[in-house]
């Protein structure tokens, strides 16, 4: 479908990555990873026909379509949501409009016996029956699924685009993109502007009913979920992979062993080599010798070692003063706009050291409550901050708050202090503002790289309450885990609206599920959440109105025990029916190869019943071979038959 041959970028003087061809299949779930800069987003863009490569081609099969969904872009508000939504299915619709002039055409013609009446009759015959393999008459079906799969509500189809925020009209520009059904879909970080049941949703969308798909994402289990091939680019070239992303940190793991190794033995050859020549340069009788070693020198190919940054940073909170025993205590809160209730009867006491989640739909109140705590919108009820508290917010407005005149390294100084003073080019690198980059002012950076660094500023500021509002947007694997481990280190107390479910997966203890104007309490963590509430991924939140009205009328504290375990009983559990659905697959496909060999054998009995079949020893010799075919696929079946009754 996609071919790419000798593809090579330079910039300046600097290869981005030389000489790399791959070709991208019809069915391809590929992710696209490496560090940062080492040219993921701008692989996307030259596929996409975006940018030109200084060398190499991209070729393309003239029927095939190719979506592209950037990390910015340009937002149109000059139409509703739905309306946006359906440009995606312009084609559909001017031919529904061409249909509808035809039809209109044939109800004033009276010529029915003409050829010209005729010619009408053939040509709305075919455009109707175009319209229909289109799905012209159920596209706004299939434009509403993706609307409320991406977290949109009915109500909202109507209302202007202008009165969402850049993070929902991306996503009006990703449901366009999913609508128009292209061959290849090119997705360059989508999960940034999308809540947890969203990010399920387009899971299973990937995974199931797209063709082609290469993306680039910082979300660990995303990348499970969805693709089969991991291609990395390093050190200038690619790796191609095909496994999903968990195998291919192993297999690259591996793989630089094998790298390091190699690399230290042609280490060891070379300085061999050199001593040779050292020690016997000046020998008249060594000089044949001597030559050929250098040559032989001359034509190493020095090994490269895969980038691979194995600088550990820990990062760590600096000390701050004791809080109160209960740092937020909410008693009866209700926050209401207008006649539309947020949420109302909130009780939930956060004890000083605790680390919890807020989780649930976008626009169910997650960060509503946190701007109550914060003071910065009025509420109803009893709101109590403890006592000594110092609060460090972290959301997405903060990176508007910098002096923009400032350099990166100035405004990280300007808040660090003590011996921390001396690692900032390393917390800088980090969070990917190394080298030059920490010398650019805050006015240029991008709202990606402003978010990162409000974010290290908070980490370095004195707080003892920590409430982060999807702090993980913007970062990359490796500073998500810096940004984990400082998190788990901090003996503060902290609040995280997150949708991110391996960066929550062993940091939190305590789970608050935001739905139906009700906010619920969950002991234990993400995990635990999830299985308490039976379900195989945060999808189902908001799924189960029934399950959490019971809930609620038992009590806001009804689960009050944690399963055991979390993360591995829930993987266990998921494991275990994987292995039922592949026994049962395996009994099914025993069943059909028992049935055609019976088939084979009845039809071999009718020829041998015939005068000419019961002359043929060759018939017979095939009919007993067919026989222990037979009693070894029944013997087959059986054993499928008892694992699947075991499992």
């Amino acid at each position: 479908m996609v071919s790419v041959d000798g593809l090579s970028v330079e910039f300046g003087a600097r290869p981005l990555f030389t000489g790399v061809s791959y070709v991208i299949g019809d069915k391809d779930r590929i992710a696209l990873v490496g560090k940062n800069g080492a040219g993921k987003s701008t692989m996307l863009k030259i596929l996409a026909g975006l940018q030109k490569p200084t060398s190499g081609t991209v070729s393309i099969s003239k029927e095939s379509t190719v979506g592209y969904l950037p990390q910015v872009m340009k937002l149109a508000d000059s139409r509703t949501v739905r309306d946006e939504a359906e440009q995606a299915f312009s084609g559909i619709r001017e031919l529904e409009a061409e249909i509808s002039r035809l039809n209109d055409e044939l109800a004033r013609r009276t010529d029915f016996e003409s050829d010209d009446y005729r010619l009408l009759i053939e040509k709305f015959t075919h455009k109707s029956e175009h319209f229909q393999m289109m799905g012209g008459s159920n596209y706004q079906a299939e434009l509403e699924q993706t609307l409320l799969g991406l977290g949109f509500r009915r109500e909202d189809f109507d209302r202007p685009t202008s009165e969402f925020s850049g993070g929902w009209r991306m996503r009006i520009e990703l449901a366009k993109l999913l609508l128009m059904h292209p061959d290849v879909l090119l997705l360059d970080e989508p999960t940034n502007h999308l809540d947890i049941e969203s990010i399920q949703w387009l899971e299973d969308f990937l995974a199931h009913r797209c063709n082609a798909v290469m993306l680039v994402s910082h979300d660990r289990a995303f990348l499970n979920n969805v693709t089969t091939r991991t291609i990395e680019i390093t050190c200038g070239t690619i790796h191609d992979y095909k496994v999903k992303y968990d195998q291919y940190v192993k297999l690259r793991a591996e793989r630089r062993e094998q790298q390091i190794r190699a690399y230290e033995n042609q280490q060891k050859e070379i300085a061999d080599i050199k001593d040779f020549i050292e020690r016997f340069r000046y020998k008249p009788t060594k000089s044949n010798q001597v030559q050929s070693r250098i040559k032989a020198l001359e034509k190493i190919v020095p090994i490269e070692i895969d980038e691979v940054d194995n600088r550990h940073l820990r990062l760590k909170f600096p000390p701050a003063q004791r809080s109160g025993d209960y740092p937020v205590i909410c008693d009866g809160v209700a926050k209401s706009y207008g006649e539309h209730t947020v949420f109302s009867g909130v009780e939930l006491t956060i004890k000083r050291g605790e680390k919890v989640a807020f989780v649930g739909r976008n626009g169910e109140g997650k960060s509503t409550l946190v701007k109550c705590i914060m003071g910065e919108i009025p509420f109803d009820g009893s709101l109590k901050i403890g006592h000594n508290i110092n609060i460090g917010y972290y959301a997405q407005n903060q990176a508007q708050l910098l002096d923009e005149e400032l350099t990166v390294y100035d405004t990280i100084d300007n808040v660090a202090v003590g011996d921390i003073r001396t690692r900032i080019n390393d917390i800088l690198g980090a969070f990917m503002f190394g080298g030059e980059e920490n010398q650019k002012k805050v006015k240029v950076l991008s709202g990606g790289e402003r978010s990162r660094l409000a974010m290290i500023r908070l980490l370095l500021t004195p707080n003892n309450l920590l409430i982060l509002d999807e702090p993980t947007n913007h970062l990359d694997m490796v500073t998500k885990d810096v940004l984990k481990e400082a998190i788990q280190a901090f003996d503060g107390t902290v609040i995280v609206v997150s949708h991110d479910r391996e960066f929550l997966d062993g940091l939190v203890s305590k789970v608050y599920e935001f739905g139906d104007g009700k906010v619920r309490e969950h002991l234990g963590g993400i995990y635990d959440f999830l299985q308490r509430k039976n379900m195989d991924s945060l999808a189902d939140i908001g799924r189960m109105k029934g399950a959490s009205d019971s809930a609620a009328h038992a009590g806001p504290k009804a689960d009050v025990r944690p399963s055991v375990g979390g993360k591995e009983d829930f993987e266990a559990r998921k494991e275990q029916e994987r292995k039922r659905k592949k026994a049962e697959k395996k009994v099914a496909d025993c069943e059909k190869e028992v049935a055609r060999i019976e088939n084979e054998i009845k039809e071999l009995e009718g020829w041998m019943a015939t005068p000419e079949g019961a002359a043929n020893p060759a018939m017979f010799e095939a009919y007993g071979k067919l026989k222990n075919e037979l009693e070894a696929a029944e013997s087959r079946w059986e054993e499928a038959m008892i694992e699947a009754e075991n499992l």
